[in-house]
């Protein structure tokens, strides 16, 4: 992807040269490079630059990668046609090769800082090889994504939010006058906003519609359990409870949301987690064997480190 980003990159610099002084055929011819023996190719060759072929795989495996890096947003940008990829070829694949072949005839793959940067890429290709083949070797069951579900399924529900109304007093005395009101049908709304202490009151107590896990640290523990019971339905007044600020009745006004989703719902979800999940425990018992004084002799200078 990288490459095909950086060829990309070359047709907008050299497209202000223009394309007479890079394409062989033009007036300006590039030095012939004549290497001692061309590799092979594989598959239809799209083009030759001087020894140098361009295989069909080549230009296509650019492409897909120069796609890939399009934003989602842009697909007219993507290069789809014959025309397009012709253009491509010439403007990205060919100047490129060009560049190649002079940085060789003047001897630059010989250059210590480019060996080293080329060692560095060889060695972030071949890790990311082996990865990428122990990765494979996972497998998750239909078992294995089965039990999750039953075991975690009630943390799969649905986010659930309440629209929550509350009175807070400071004594317990205070709360049992109210309680007795509300349940003679007194309005929860109304006795807030006249007896309540808490900042809500102005409000009839209304705290709006809250997430059991959004802002739950701005609530104390004892407040999301009741306010969040599963025996408090919509429309139900809890009993007294004591928090921080003094004592507290709540009211449920509404729920949205905390249904349970299906394991069907949530099989690929599922899969993909527990693959991940096998996939590093995978790598890690990888290095782990590797990282054995028995396998690998390993050294750390710290005193070097500055």
């Amino acid at each position: 992807m990288k490459r095909a980003i950086f060829l990309w990159s070359l047709v907008l610099i050299f497209g202000l040269v223009g394309c007479d002084k890079l394409i062989p055929g033009s007036n300006t011819k590039p030095n012939i490079i004549k290497p001692a023996s061309a590799p092979a190719v594989k598959g239809p060759v799209v083009a030759r630059v001087n020894s140098m072929a361009i295989t069909l795989e080549d230009l296509n495996d650019d492409i897909s990668a120069y796609n890939a890096s399009i934003p989602e947003d842009k697909p007219e940008a993507k290069i789809t046609t014959k025309d397009q990829k012709v253009k491509y070829l010439r403007e990205a694949m060919i100047r490129q090769t060009l560049l190649y072949q002079e940085a060789l005839d003047r001897g630059l793959d010989r250059n210590e800082a480019v060996q080293k940067a080329l060692e560095k890429t060889k060695m972030d290709l071949l890790v990311m090889e082996l990865v990428r083949q122990e990765a494979d070797k996972v497998d998750v069951s239909s078992k294995e994504i089965e039990e999750y579900y039953n075991t975690y399924k009630d943390q799969l529900k649905e986010p659930e939010q309440r629209r929550v109304r509350e009175i807070m007093v400071p004594t317990e005395q205070e709360a049992k006058e109210i309680m007795v009101l509300l349940l003679q049908g007194g309005d929860f709304s109304s006795l807030a906003k006249e007896r309540s202490k808490s900042a809500t009151a102005v409000n009839g107590g209304d705290l709006g519609l809250i997430d059991k896990e959004k802002d739950k640290e701005k609530r104390f523990a004892q407040f999301d359990a009741v306010a969040f019971s599963d025996s408090l339905e919509s429309g139900q007044t809890s009993s007294i409870f004591k928090g921080p600020g003094g004592f507290y009745i709540v009211k449920v006004e509404s729920i949205k949301g905390g249904k349970q989703r299906t394991i069907n719902e949530l099989w690929d979800d599922i899969k993909r987690a527990l693959t991940f999940l096998k996939q590093q425990d995978k790598i890690n018992e990888l290095i782990n064997k590797l990282n054995n004084p028995a396998k690998s002799k390993i050294e750390i200078y710290e005193g070097e480190i500055k």
